[in-house]
């Protein structure tokens, strides 16, 4: 039960975030992929190392 509150609350915060701020909300979401994008980079270039 807690879960699921937890959950929609989560949303309901996000949904809100991107209503009243979308700027911001586009910044952070931009650096989330950013992030996300340089992982699997760093993860392609240590696989690519060990195969190498």
């Amino acid at each position: 039960m807690v879960k699921k509150i937890l959950t929609w609350g989560g949303i309901a915060f996000l949904l809100f975030f991107i209503a009243y701020r979308p700027d911001s909300a586009a910044d952070v979401f931009q650096s989330l992929g950013s992030t996300v994008a340089d992982i699997g980079q760093g993860l392609g270039d240590f696989v690519t190392s060990l195969i190498a």
